[in-house]
């Protein structure tokens, strides 16, 4: 719980104080809906709305205090703390905030999967220590803010997912947090339309690093070919982890028993039989990491490996559904052709009868986004995957991609509900479907209505 006065907090974001400087800041929002006794509110001017115009709302419900970037109101009552950008200093405060808390603070990057790798080492180290981890996907210029105000003083460990699509994201979000510990899961083409090629965003993702002393570590997936460069080479130690037998931390004899994914963990002159309730190999290779920072910690293997059965997919990501006759998997979050991929030889390996891929567009790919989304397309028709369904422009690549290479039930829709009417016709017993696309295809849209219209069949 946050504890801080008003002139404290003017002092940490060289702001100009107006009203209460002994005001008691129990905690920090940006969202005006959340405002509660205690708040100092943040209004951010966003592109569709300011947050200004709610000020003096937040007052009425209790806030004890807000930023501004505008001319004080001259009948108001409430403390106010003027500053030249609200998002500027609730990044300042947030950084101010965390250089007091003592936690060993874990950041995890990547192009895809950083999510699932943050809540997998949470997992891994939850039973030998108080660990707090980012809520959600707050990664941003402004989530991952936000995520610092939940460090308590009884933390002992923070897993904070870290994510950039510009240049200079990486490094302002860096001067945030400071990671002790770093996880790089891999360098796709996620953003590229932003960054221009995969060094480019190697380069930025690198910055994780940027406050590391020669006690830091950086954990690597040493399968990706360009992070396995950096191995070695640094002032600080890296360690790998992967399915190749030249990481530190490497997997064999993986197999899946209903949905758990039993495997065993090979390092040194060491091998650990481990299980995740997941699926897939990059659960796998993300437990190899988890189980990398847990040893590096100095946890016994039992401890790591009771953690790890605690862990749960988000929501939206990879979230099994099992229906009465048939299986959905929502990973409907987001997408780029590295995660779909994964996706797919999820869907193939959980598939008892008829598997379904619901693909939709990849955003932010650039000059590549045809060639992608091609290249997706020829991956599921080379796995056997039955039957593609998609959605948007982009993705008739997708299904060209599919079709050239043998996976003739293909059909292309415009919108969602297009896409879930031919769906729900080809539902059978025993099949399992797939949904997937970027952010801004909704495609959650038809896992919901497949979960609702055929929850009693």
């Amino acid at each position: 719980m946050v504890s801080m006065t008003a002139k404290e907090i003017a002092k940490a974001v060289n702001g100009e104080l107006f009203g209460n400087a002994d005001a008691i800041i129990s905690n920090i929002q940006h969202d005006s809906r959340e405002v509660r006794e205690g708040t100092l509110f943040v209004p951010i001017n966003g592109a569709n709305i300011d947050g200004h115009k709610f000020i003096e709302d937040c007052f009425v419900k209790g806030a004890a205090a807000s930023l501004t970037e505008k001319e004080i109101p001259e009948h108001s009552t409430g403390c106010y703390i003027k500053v030249k950008s609200s998002r500027a200093a609730l990044q300042e405060l947030s950084a101010y905030y965390r250089n007091r808390m003592k936690v060993k603070l874990i950041g995890v990057t990547g192009s895809v999967g950083k999510t699932s790798t943050k809540e997998m080492i949470a997992a891994g180290l939850s039973k030998g220590f108080d660990v707090m981890k980012t809520q959600g996907n707050k990664n941003s210029q402004i989530g991952l803010p936000m995520t610092m105000f939940d460090i308590a003083e009884s933390n002992e460990i923070a897993v904070i997912e870290m994510g950039m699509s510009e240049f200079g994201e990486m490094e302002r979000l860096s001067d945030i947090a400071k990671p002790n510990i770093a996880v790089m899961t891999n360098i796709g083409v996620a953003h590229i339309e932003n960054l221009g090629t995969q060094e480019n965003i190697l380069k930025e993702k690198f910055k994780i690093t940027k406050y590391f002393d020669k006690d830091g570590v950086l954990f690597l997936n040493g399968d990706d070919r360009l992070l396995r460069t950096l191995h070695g080479k640094q002032d600080f130690r890296t360690i790998t982890f992967g399915l190749n037998k030249d990481n530190d931390y490497h997997a064999e004899d993986i197999r899946s028993e209903g949905f758990n994914t039993k495997f065993v963990c090979c390092f040194g002159d060491n091998r650990v039989s481990l299980k995740i309730p997941a699926l897939g190999e990059h659960n796998v290779k993300n437990a190899l990491g988890a189980f990398a920072i847990g040893k590096y910690l100095g946890l016994d293997n039992e401890v790591i490996q009771e953690g790890f059965m605690t862990y749960k997919n988000a929501p939206m990501r990879q979230q099994i559904h099992e229906m009465k006759d048939f299986m959905i998997i929502d990973d409907s979050y987001n997408s780029s052709p590295d995660a779909a991929k994964v996706s797919l030889d999820v869907l193939k390996s959980v598939s008892k009868g008829r598997s379904i891929a619901v693909l939709a567009d990849m955003l932010e790919l650039g000059k590549k986004a045809e060639s992608e989304h091609y290249g997706v397309g020829k991956y599921l028709a080379d796995i056997g995957i039955d039957t593609l369904i998609t959605v948007g422009e982009l993705s008739r690549h997708t299904a060209n991609g599919a079709r050239d290479n043998g996976c003739q039930n293909t059909v292309s829709f415009e919108n969602n509900d297009q896409a879930y009417e031919y769906l729900a016709k080809i539902i059978e017993k025993d099949c399992a479907v797939l949904v997937k696309g970027s952010r801004g295809m909704h495609t959650d849209e038809i896992v919901k209505k497949v979960l609702v219209n055929f929850e009693n069949k």
